[in-house]
C-alpha cells in the first residue's frame, strides 16, 4: 500500500516447477453480475471465510474488484489518501490489505503443499507496505502458521506510524518471530535457511523505485531470488519490489513472484508485458476505499 503523504522481460532460465501452475487465468475478466455484486462482499479483515478459500475461490471472491478500470502508483497514492480524507484510516486500510495477503498466502502454500511445513517468511520494508506484511503475520500466525516477520531497514522500527504500531503488536503474538535485519551481512545469514520456508513474502517496497537497489533491500531481494530458486514460493505485496505499478518498469535485481496481491484496483504496470512476467498470477483485493476517493 503506497505510504501516506505521497501513499521486453525475459525471465532467466528456470526449473519446471519454479512458475506454479496455481489453477487459473491470470487475467479474467469479471461479468457485469458479478461486478454488480461488489457491495456485498465484505472486505477482507470482516470477511469470516476469507480463511478457508483456495486460490481459485478468492480470485471469484473478489472478481468485481478485479473488473475495474486499472490505475498506475500516482492515482493510487491519490485514492489512499482521499480515502482517508473521506474518513476511513490508514491503519484500517492495512488492516484489509494484510488480511487479503494473509489470506493469500495460505492458499498458495495449501495448492503446493506447504502450509504448516516450514515458517512463512515475511520481508517487510520501513514504510506501509512492510505495515501490510506485519499485518499478514499477524493473520497468519493466527492461523496456525509459524511466521518470521523480518524488519529490513536501517532503523530498528518501521518508518510509519500504522506500520510501527502493527510491529509492536506482533511483540504479543508467540508464533511470530520479530527479526531486525538492519545490513547486508544480517540477510546473508539469514538466508543460510531460507530453503526450509514454505512462503516468502515480498512486503519490501510498494512502488518502483528509481536507480539501484541499496542494502538492505538490495540483499533482501537476492535472498528472495534464492528462495525462489530453491522452489520456495513467492508472493509479493502489492508489486514485485523494483517493479514501477505505473509503467511496469523494473530495476536489477528484481523480485520474480508467483504470486502479487495488489489492492483496489488492478495496476497498469502489472498488465504490461515486463510487469506481468515478474508479476505471477495477481489478485485484486479490495481495502476499503471507497469509489469516490478515485474521483477528482
Amino acid at each position: 500500500m503506497p505510504p501516506p503523504g505521497g501513499r521486453d522481460f525475459e525471465p532467466a532460465s528456470e526449473s519446471p516447477r519454479s512458475r506454479l501452475t496455481l489453477g487459473y487465468a491470470s487475467i479474467v475478466p469479471a461479468s457485469p453480475m458479478t461486478a454488480a455484486a461488489d457491495p456485498t462482499t465484505p472486505l477482507p479483515a470482516d470477511d469470516p471465510e476469507l480463511f478457508e478459500l483456495d486460490l481459485r475461490g478468492l480470485r471469484r471472491h473478489w472478481a468485481a474488484t478485479a473488473d475495474r478500470s486499472p490505475i498506475g502508483s500516482e492515482a493510487m497514492t491519490g485514492a489512499d489518501l482521499k480515502a482517508q480524507k473521506l474518513g476511513v484510516t490508514g491503519q484500517r486500510l492495512m488492516e484489509h490489505a494484510g488480511a487479503a495477503v494473509a489470506a493469500a498466502v495460505k492458499a498458495i502454500a495449501e495448492a503446493t503443499e506447504r502450509w504448516r511445513k516450514g515458517p512463512i517468511v515475511i520481508l517487510c520494508g520501513p514504510g506501509n507496505n512492510g505495515g501490510d506484511g506485519l499485518v499478514a503475520a499477524r493473520y497468519l500466525a493466527r492461523a496456525g502458521a509459524d511466521v518470521a516477520a523480518v524488519l529490513v531497514s536501517d532503523a530498528a522500527i518501521p518508518s510509519t506510524p500504522d506500520a510501527a504500531r502493527n510491529w509492536n503488536r506482533l511483540d504479543r503474538e508467540p508464533r511470530v518471530s520479530r527479526i531486525h535485519a538492519s545490513t547486508g551481512l544480517d540477510l546473508k545469514v539469514f538466508s543460510k535457511d531460507v530453503d526450509r520456508a514454505s512462503v516468502i513474502v515480498d512486503a519490501l517496497l510498494g512502488t518502483g523505485v528509481h536507480g539501484e537497489l541499496r542494502d538492505p533491500i538490495r540483499s533482501a531481494v537476492e535472498l528472495i531470488l534464492a528462495a525462489r530458486r530453491a522452489k520456495v514460493p513467492v508472493v509479493a505485496v502489492d508489486t514485485p519490489t523494483a517493479v514501477d505499478l505505473t509503467s511496469g518498469d523494473a530495476t536489477d535485481p528484481v523480485v520474480q513472484a508467483d504470486l502479487t496481491v495488489t489492492f483496489h484496483r488492478p495496476k497498469t504496470g502489472l498488465l504490461t508485458r515486463r510487469g506481468a512476467a515478474l508479476a505471477g498470477k495477481v489478485l485484486v483485493a479490495p481495502i476499503g476505499i471507497p469509489r469516490q476517493a478515485d474521483r477528482g
